[in-house]
């Protein structure tokens, strides 16, 4: 079976089924593992590089809002590839390539392949979407293994925290220019991990806040974890947007709780790995029940210099 993968979660699934010589293609944005790197890369984002997270929000607003397109699938690669199978997403028009572009697209091979579009918005969804890859590639039972394997460390997660005598108010931007409150899985992550999401709703898509109500709310911790963004560039990111004046007497930010994350790699991606995320989530929420060291895949941002004295 030769299969062409239009999203990085997953293109992890496939990997983690064991299909990686079966996969012709990747997106350009497919980096793990990094093996993947030397796949051919059927698409490029239609964004100029180098825009600040202000610009990129606009430019993507105004280019949805015009019916405009964010990626570009290379048609002739994808022909010359000829695959039988193409995996891709229809849930977020942000993320990859329409889905309706991919299936017209593919009614035009010489033989089409068969489109898998997976949409999940919660953990399992997110298991049953590595169940969906496993039937279309027709390994449904390494798939269940996968599963049961992320259950299991979901399950040791829980065993870890759990029935702390406080869980601490929570609240997690997947943007930061504007804030934008991360949604679908990870009000669930953060759940699972001990903590109390105090505005993401679970199950339900991100969504543009003030952070005049980020302050409102009075959230314990804050986690930045801007989508498309790994741990270094969300942390120098963080130092100067979650410096804004409304912030300043928040509980997260008096007590240093102010964290940083790799978004990339532990929770924008609908993947095997966002269990991982919820782990490092509980080392920072439970670091007195946690064996994970949350320093390794956090960073603590330290927005308070750019205050005046109080």
């Amino acid at each position: 079976m030769r299969i062409v993968s239009l999203l990085p979660s997953l293109t992890e699934i496939v990997w983690a089924l064991g299909l990686a010589d079966q996969l012709v293609a990747v997106t350009h944005e497919c980096d793990y593992p990094p093996a993947v790197r030397s796949k051919p890369r059927v698409t490029r984002s239609l964004l100029p590089p180098g825009l600040s997270q202000a610009e990129i929000d606009a430019a993507v607003r105004e280019r949805v809002a015009a019916g405009l397109p964010l990626y570009e699938l290379d048609t002739a690669l994808l022909r010359a590839l000829e695959p039988d199978l193409i995996l891709t997403q229809a849930l977020c028009p942000v993320c990859a390539v329409s889905v309706d572009d991919v299936c017209r697209l593919a009614a035009t091979l010489p033989r089409p392949p068969r489109v898998v579009s997976v949409e999940p918005t919660t953990l399992r969804e997110i298991f049953d979407s590595i169940l969906t890859v496993g039937e279309a590639t027709n390994r449904p039972h390494t798939a269940h293994a996968v599963v049961s394997a992320l259950e299991r460390r979901l399950a040791w997660i829980a065993e870890r925290v759990g029935e702390p005598a406080t869980r601490p108010r929570v609240v997690c931007l997947e943007w930061l220019d504007p804030p934008i409150v991360a949604g679908h899985w990870v009000p669930e992550m953060v759940a699972h991990a001990g903590g109390v999401d105090v505005l993401g709703i679970p199950g339900r898509p991100s969504f543009t806040v003030t952070w005049e109500r980020v302050a409102e709310v009075a959230p314990d911790i804050l986690v930045a974890m801007p989508c498309g963004y790994d741990l270094e560039e969300t942390r120098r990111l963080s130092s100067e947007l979650l410096a804004h004046p409304a912030l300043r007497l928040t509980p997260a930010v008096i007590r240093d709780a102010v964290w940083a994350v790799d978004a990339t790699n532990f929770f924008s991606r609908p993947g095997p790995r966002v269990i991982h995320g919820v782990e490092i989530l509980a080392a920072l929420f439970h670091p007195e029940r946690c064996v994970l060291d949350p320093q390794r895949h956090a960073a603590p941002v330290r927005p308070m210099h750019l205050f005046p004295s109080v």
